[in-house]
């Protein structure tokens, strides 16, 4: 096997080696990273150790699993992030201003629902904004379809969350079953799993992985999964394609995914196309059309709720550190202002 076709095997395309045209090849080679550990990180390419640690300077680089980085065989080190071809971020938990990154040149999402009570409209459609704002092919994967008498309940209301989306109810544990997911995990092929604890992600890794990943059961009371997963890697599978594995995540705020919001909810973006008013907020303008269609009962109400909700979160966590506080500060300036003047209010009236 020459270099090129090692390369490509895991995920090389035109795009990365178009990058190569001003830096020494005899010096740096391309290589991707499999793993994140604390201070040092995994990767794969040609001729080239399979662990490097971090240092500052590599860690500016913003590195996340599935990214494309040059090595400088002289170090060895991590001399350059290649420019990606998607990747897939969310807010830090507990922080206002920080952007985490999950993974990076991913072709397939699969988000992992199980037909239980962990099925929810909602995180889906979260979900769903993540995987066209990368630029990744969405896939819904609905597992435990062997523990309900019908799945068909569970299929239709996820096919109708975004136009042509795809959808799979299967039973990770048989590879009969997952076989349907096969032509998305070909060579060259990078995909990847979102979806919370307990449902069935580390299951399905091991059927089409062939690996046996620790796996845990959901809890009886509430049906909710306790973490397996605790990092995110890359793993070969058996039909040669590779696959990143996330951990399991109960909250997924959104940041910078207001167009792909506007593609997930394409029935309600398309009837505000229609508003009197471009503005229009869909409460009580006049001409609206997303209000008449949920009149006439063709668009759940529901349905323009969490559109709102998740528009509103993403322009809060998109914002800058210096929007945020100039926002800030006129909101304090304006409050004191209303004070002052109630005080000087109080003061005439005496």
């Amino acid at each position: 096997m020459t270099a090129t076709e090692y390369l490509q095997q895991l995920g090389w395309r035109s795009f990365f080696d178009a990058q190569l045209a001003d830096h020494d090849r005899n010096s740096q080679r391309p290589a991707r990273v499999m793993a994140l550990h604390r201070g040092r990180i995994d990767i794969a390419g040609e001729g080239l150790p399979e662990c490097l640690a971090l240092s500052g300077r590599s860690a500016e680089l913003d590195v996340t699993v599935g990214d494309w980085v040059l090595v400088d065989i002289r170090g060895p080190r991590i001399a350059q992030r290649l420019d990606r071809l998607g990747v897939f971020k969310r807010r830090s938990a507990g922080s206002a201003a920080e952007t985490q990154l999950i993974a990076a040149n991913v072709d397939t999402l699969f988000i992992v629902t199980s037909a239980n009570r962990d099925f929810n409209i909602a995180r889906l459609e979260r979900y769903l904004a993540i995987a066209c704002e990368s630029g990744a092919f969405p896939v819904i994967v609905i597992t435990k379809a062997d523990t309900v008498d019908s799945v068909d309940e569970f299929v239709n209301e996820a096919s109708r969350l975004s136009p042509g989306v795809l959808v799979e109810a299967l039973d990770a544990r048989d590879p009969a079953a997952v076989a349907a997911l096969g032509s998305f995990c070909v060579d060259g092929q990078t995909v990847a799993l979102l979806g919370s604890s307990g449902v069935g992600k580390s299951t399905l890794i091991n059927t089409l992985a062939g690996t046996h990943q620790e796996t845990k059961s959901v809890r009886e009371d509430d049906q909710r999964g306790r973490h397996t997963t605790t990092g995110r890697s890359m793993h070969r599978l058996q039909t040669g394609g590779w696959l990143i594995d996330t951990p399991g995540m109960r909250e997924l705020q959104l940041v910078d995914v207001g167009d792909a919001l506007d593609d997930v909810f394409a029935d309600v973006s398309g009837l505000a196309e229609d508003c009197r008013f471009s503005d229009c907020s869909h409460e009580s303008e006049p001409g609206c059309a997303v209000r008449a269609a949920i009149e006439r009962g063709e668009l759940d109400g529901e349905r323009l709720r969490r559109y709102r909700k998740l528009l509103a979160e993403d322009r809060r966590n998109t914002e800058t550190i210096a929007e945020r506080r100039s926002r800030d500060k006129r909101f304090g300036k304006m409050v004191r202002g209303i004070l002052a003047d109630k005080q000087a209010e109080k003061g005439g009236t005496r």
